[in-house]
């Protein structure tokens, strides 16, 4: 430890001779994460990202100093963030299931975990998997969550009862009406459907940029019509051995069968259902054929399982999804408008002390942020707060100028998402599924 010491304090000195050398910054960071000195760390990390902000390496090692600090709510901030991101580093999944399970997450930090050992097999901490199955069977214990049995271990699928309706989802006016017509209406009606032998049932696939609110939208929709609602991340269904994500994605769809009516709800669906073409592995092939099965209730029936699907990128989903009885609906989910943005704001400061604060001025000032960057900003802002109220001892209320300055601290996460997507409208569009890509941008193919 004092070569260390010794080392570091040669290191600070030269950095005094060069201050904006960020390597040399980053290195000193990772000396003093290592002696467990985590502000100071911080304090160079934010340095040398003033110099350069978008590196993603230096918000990760912020992150992590957070962390440490037990930072976590503005830790959370940084890593999704990165999350949103086009390659975020392995070592991101880690620290978000860190973080999860620090917050009381344990089945999504089960989620996350895995991602990041399958990108980078180093990682696998087997402490830190040891502390993961004891919090995810405390979670099962104590909520009464419903356990799949598998043949050697097993599969654990929450059945929620959302209580998350409609009016806790800010904006979204046409995406609502869409689901109405295609889930709530069967539903309350399904005689009048019968009659013209329509199933109860179907698939809605909505896809657009990360963070506008497309999980929370179907967790709402249960929630909408008091149905059981299912969760299902691309880690709960792939397995290493042939045959087992087959049986895990049946076991799914039979738990959602038992259910009805019940959503059945898809995330990252295009990891699940990507394109036959561009397979190479026979097994991969199968899953696919095995999700097409279920969805056509081949040897089941459906009716009440209503299938919900998200996806940053549903280009490169098999176009046999597309076909009518599976996600025969494709609606963009578009960053929030202005009305929207204020609806959103409105519903993230509910239950939160602020004073004098015009919602309307804020959405103005955040054109093409997503959800989950105005949660962003709200998060900073309550950040601030925070340190101000410690130093006055007493708590004291977000006030406008605490969210306008927090707004110009978060950029928005969309610009990214719609740099690649405007692409694919305009060159791979034949059949005009991505018109509302164009006519969002206001351009024309």
């Amino acid at each position: 430890m004092a070569a260390n010491e010794e080392a570091l304090k040669n290191l600070l000195e030269a950095l005094q001779f060069s201050p904006e050398n960020v390597p040399l910054r980053k290195h000193v960071a990772d000396m003093l994460v290592e002696l467990g000195r985590y502000s100071e760390a911080e304090e160079h990390l934010r340095a040398a990202l003033e110099i350069k902000p978008n590196s993603k390496v230096l918000k990760l090692g912020l992150a992590t100093a957070y962390y440490h600090q037990g930072k976590n709510s503005i830790a959370f901030v940084v890593i999704e963030e990165l999350l949103e991101s086009a390659t975020p580093p392995p070592e991101v999944f880690l620290l978000h299931a860190k973080l999860l399970v620090a917050n009381g997450d344990p089945r999504t930090a089960q989620e996350e975990y895995r991602k990041a050992v399958a990108l980078h097999p180093d990682l696998k901490d087997f402490s830190f998997e040891d502390q993961l199955k004891t919090k995810a069977n405390d979670a099962i214990t104590h909520s009464g969550k419903v356990p799949v049995e598998m043949e050697d271990e097993e599969l654990f699928a929450e059945v929620e009862r959302p209580k998350v309706t409609f009016d806790d989802v800010g904006g979204m006016a046409e995406v609502k009406e869409e689901i109405e017509l295609k889930i709530i209406m069967p539903l309350q009606h399904p005689d009048l459907y019968k009659a013209y032998g329509k199933a109860i049932g179907g698939g809605i696939l909505m896809y657009g940029p990360p963070g506008c609110g497309k999980t929370h939208l179907a967790k709402a929709t249960a929630g909408q019509i008091k149905a059981g609602f299912i969760s299902v991340g691309i880690n709960e269904i792939l397995d290493m051995w042939v045959g087992s994500s087959e049986k895990n994605l049946h076991s799914i769809f039979e738990l959602a069968r038992n259910q009805a009516p019940c959503v059945l709800f898809f995330d990252e669906v295009d990891a699940l259902g990507a394109s036959r073409t561009d397979m190479r592995k026979s097994g991969a092939r199968q899953l696919i054929n095995q999700f097409l099965s279920e969805m056509d209730g081949v040897d089941s029936n459906n009716d009440g399982v209503l299938i919900l699907a998200a996806t940053n990128t549903p280009w490169h989903l098999d176009p046999a999804f597309r076909r009518p009885g599976r996600f025969d609906r494709f609606i963009f989910v578009a960053p929030p408008d202005e009305p929207a943005r204020e609806s959103i704001l409105d519903i993230l400061l509910k239950g939160k002390p602020h004073q004098g604060i015009k919602t309307s001025k804020i959405a103005r000032k955040t054109h093409d942020f997503s959800g989950a960057d105005l949660k962003a900003v709200v998060d900073i802002a309550i950040e601030g707060k925070l340190r101000e109220s410690m130093r006055a001892k007493r708590p004291l209320p977000l006030e406008q100028n605490d969210l306008l300055a927090a707004a110009k601290k978060v950029r928005p996460s969309t610009k990214e998402w719609f740099s690649s997507a405007k692409n694919y409208a305009l060159y791979a569009n034949e059949s005009g599924l991505y018109d509302d890509i164009l006519n969002y941008l206001k351009m024309k193919r």
